[in-house]
């Protein structure tokens, strides 16, 4: 392969940059999408191998690939693409900028880190392992040289080359044995963990002791066991206690010197128990040259175990990354329905990531529904203040307070895992208990109220919601006070639930005073504003406020854009929103123009198959169907039928979209036999996973109406329009847009059949409630 500098056709080898125990890594020129990345290629395997060592290469290789592949965090390398070419096995990566922490060793002449770089290096390194142990993924092979730290100071774990997923994580595994069985290395001398050493069951605890050997070498220019036989150091790691890092560099901070020491205990247990909790230590560390900035951080900690919390002892604010600071992700407004969200990441507030859930007709309806944001609770706030009534209720057992935090985190696992039933009775139950033990306003007992409140959301119980985060703001408020990034993140969602139930008035007002604060405190930049303005945003359109909604929509993704970077997830969110905006004011040309830019970029970043970049080439469909270009809406449709039918199945929300708007598309280009059938198809299984009166089921079933009207068969359509009628006005009210369109709908019918007088009569009563609406001030468009 490497003869003919072509990979696929299209990679083409430019430089090798790199050699590693698995091969040769090339910078590379993706000739299709005109970008430079890096390019790894298994060695070339001549016929003196083995067969059964090939074949366990082989394995190995593509493992990596899927698991690396599977991987979306800004602290994982970006895996493009992989695959076999000539025999040959290659992965395709972004090209990083930096310098790994070996090389920047070298750089120093082997002197240690200055203590910022270390500890910007060790929150981030904490960061991205909590979300990968988060997927069931343990590195293994953690050491300086698989991790960068690119020229704008980001740092990336490289090279998930010996990753195993979490159900395979014992080393007597049958495929653990093979690998071992070959005589390749699993893990650096230097930086195993004694469980690995030996033999024994191996989970994300030995990512955090080979991150202790790589902080304690960095901080003090030497590996905690540096020495040439590899086999002292082994038993240096399995039986010798390290040397203090203070002994060597008596400047390190005493409680970075005990987070070191905790990391390289030679009993997995004695360690920190995940590495969230390690990043909550990590953060509250400051040198002292940068403490007079601690003022204008304003952020909270990941959720992490809680830590007693006394009114007499308050811990400095925790600080930001310096790649981090003024990034985020978090609740973005969207209309009724349950919300889907991603798994919690110890840096929840900083990465982008989103979930996409465009609903309705074909028409665009929104923003991607929302991740979780930060400010979930002041159990993750070491320091935010007393709990509530201390001599009413004396401090509970510690074995209780363990139980209750055991139960919590298993709550919060339900939720990654899209349990939300369960997740909301866990942290129900957990709320009750706390509110027993700890009282009802201990900001523990208000996390779990929270929790409970997301749940419900997450369950389209918008009612329930409402209630519970109106108790946890108000109870935070009391106790933290009224400004506090808790207290505004519980009355950011209390706004969020008031859009589910169509009051966007009252929503409208949460969000305005909740923006007022988060400028008045953290700065208009600061990414919890700037998440709270794309709300408020979106919610204005929800008024008909269409022209406002635009330009604060612009505003924040030009903010975005000069604050993240043009491409990061959370300015193409503003920009998808942009896009939205434009489409309700019936500038489908440049909605078009801007969701097709959204969904290039989306692609380069996240991949063409990621459910985001769907979700863009759905907006794009739609757009092109306003334009009256059917026939490429049409291709672009049956692309992503094929596409969310392979990645997500066949009854999925998002593929029976696509597929209702290639129905609608069908129609559109007079081939009405086909739409009707696929309106009858889309309907019968949206019926039949979303219930008979869902509004994407009454969507399909009025797609059948029309669908009947073209043929001629007018008598069948107005017994289905009415049907759709009916429960419009039973699910969503009378006066509700949607069910005054199936009025409508009705009265065309009936004058097609010539029952013109009924037909008046109609249309003049939805006229007479269309009035009254607006007379009181509702909006009756989406």
């Amino acid at each position: 392969m490497a003869e003919s500098r072509l990979i696929q056709g299209r990679y083409r080898l430019l430089e090798r940059i790199g050699r590693g125990g698995m091969g040769e890594v090339w910078r590379a020129l993706d000739e299709s999408l005109g970008r430079q990345v890096a390019v790894k290629c298994l060695k070339p395997m001549g016929p003196r191998h083995e067969p059964s060592y090939l074949r366990v290469l082989r394995e190995r290789f593509r493992r990596e690939a899927r698991v690396a592949a599977a991987l979306q965090h800004r602290g994982i390398t970006v895996i493009h693409d992989f695959g076999e070419s000539e025999g040959v096995l290659y992965l395709v990566m972004e090209l990083l900028d930096g310098r790994n922490l070996s090389e920047l060793l070298e750089d120093t002449g082997g002197m240690p880190l200055a203590l910022p770089v270390i500890l910007e290096i060790a929150e981030q390194v904490a960061a991205s392992l909590a979300y990968t142990h988060r997927q069931g993924v343990v590195h293994r092979d953690l050491k300086p040289a698989n991790i960068m730290r690119l020229a704008d100071g980001t740092v990336k774990i490289c090279d998930f080359g010996i990753a195993r997923l979490g159900d395979s994580l014992s080393y007597s595994s049958s495929f653990s044995s093979r690998l071992t069985g070959t005589g390749i290395a699993m893990g650096t001398p230097h930086y195993m963990s004694p469980e690995q050493i030996g033999g024994g069951p191996v989970d994300h605890r030995s990512d955090l002791y080979s991150l202790g050997c790589v902080l304690y070498e960095i901080a003090t220019g030497a590996p905690p066991f540096d020495m040439d036989d590899a086999w002292a150091v082994l038993v240096g790691h399995r039986d010798t206690a390290p040397e203090r890092p203070r002994t060597h560099r008596p400047e390190l901070p005493e409680a970075f010197e005990r987070i070191v020491l905790d990391l390289l205990a030679k009993d997995p247990d004695d360690r920190p128990p995940d590495a969230a909790d390690l990043h909550g230590r990590l953060l509250v560390l400051e040198p002292p040259d940068r403490l007079a900035r601690l003022a204008t951080v304003h952020r909270t900690l990941p959720e992490t175990r809680p830590r007693p919390v006394r009114a007499s002892v308050r811990l400095p604010e925790p600080r930001l990354p310096g790649w981090a600071r003024n990034m985020t992700t978090g609740s973005k407004a969207t209309g009724p329905g349950p919300r889907t969200a991603p798994p919690p990441d110890p840096a929840a507030a900083l990465t982008g990531a989103w979930t996409a859930g465009p609903t309705g007709a074909a028409e665009p309806t929104g923003l991607p529904a929302p991740t979780r944001g930060s400010g979930t609770g002041p159990e993750a706030v070491p320091g935010a203040g007393p709990a509530a009534g201390p001599e009413a209720f004396a401090p509970p057992a510690p074995e209780a307070v363990a139980a209750l935090v055991a139960r919590h985190q298993e709550g919060l696992r339900l939720g990654r895992l899209g349990r939300w039933e369960e997740a909301g009775r866990a942290h129900a139950a957990v709320a009750a208990d706390r509110e027993r033990l700890q009282g009802p306003e201990h900001p523990d007992t208000l996390t779990s109220r929270y929790e409970a409140a997301f749940a419900l959301s997450m369950l389209g119980r918008p009612g329930e919601a409402l209630r519970e985060y109106a108790r946890a703001a108000s109870g935070r408020e009391r106790v933290l006070g009224a400004d506090h990034p808790a207290t505004l993140a519980a009355r950011q969602e209390t706004a969020y639930v008031l859009g589910q139930l169509g009051r966007h008035f009252e929503a409208h007002d949460v969000y305005a005073a909740v923006l007022a604060a988060r400028e008045r405190t953290a700065g208009p930049d600061h990414p919890d504003t700037l998440r709270c303005r794309h709300n408020l945003a979106f919610n204005l359109g929800r008024l008909g406020r269409l022209e406002e909604s635009y330009r604060m929509a612009c505003e924040v993704a030009v903010t975005r854009s000069r604050v993240l970077g043009p491409a990061h997830p959370d300015t193409l969110v503003s920009r998808y929103e942009v896009g939205y905006a434009l489409g309700q004011l019936n500038r489908w040309t440049e909605a078009l123009q801007t969701y097709r830019e959204v969904a290039v970029a989306r692609q380069r970043v996240l991949g063409a198959g990621h459910p985001d970049t769907l979700a863009a080439r759905y907006e794009t469909g739609i757009c092109l169907g306003r334009l009256q270009r059917s026939a490429e809406a049409l291709g672009l449709f049956r692309d992503l039928v094929d596409e969310r039918t392979r990645s997500q199945g066949p009854d999925d929300p998002d593929t029976l979209r696509a597929r209702h708007c290639l129905g609608v598309n069908l129609g559109r280009l007079g081939r009405w036999e086909e739409a009707l059938a696929e309106a009858r198809d889309v309907c019968a299984v949206r019926e039949r996973v979303l219930g008979a009166d869902h509004p994407e089921t009454l969507v399909s079933r009025r797609e059948i109406a029309v669908g009947l009207g073209w043929l001629g068969r007018w008598t069948e359509a107005l017994a289905v329009y009415r049907e759709v009628a009916q429960a419009r006005q039973r699910v969503l009210g009378a006066d509700h847009p949607d069910a005054l369109t199936s009025r409508n709908d009705e009265a065309h019918c009936l004058e097609q059949l010539g029952r013109s007088t009924e037909a008046v009569e109609l249309y003049r009563q939805v006229a007479a409630v269309r009035r009254v609406g607006q007379t009181r001030g509702r909006p009756l468009h989406r």
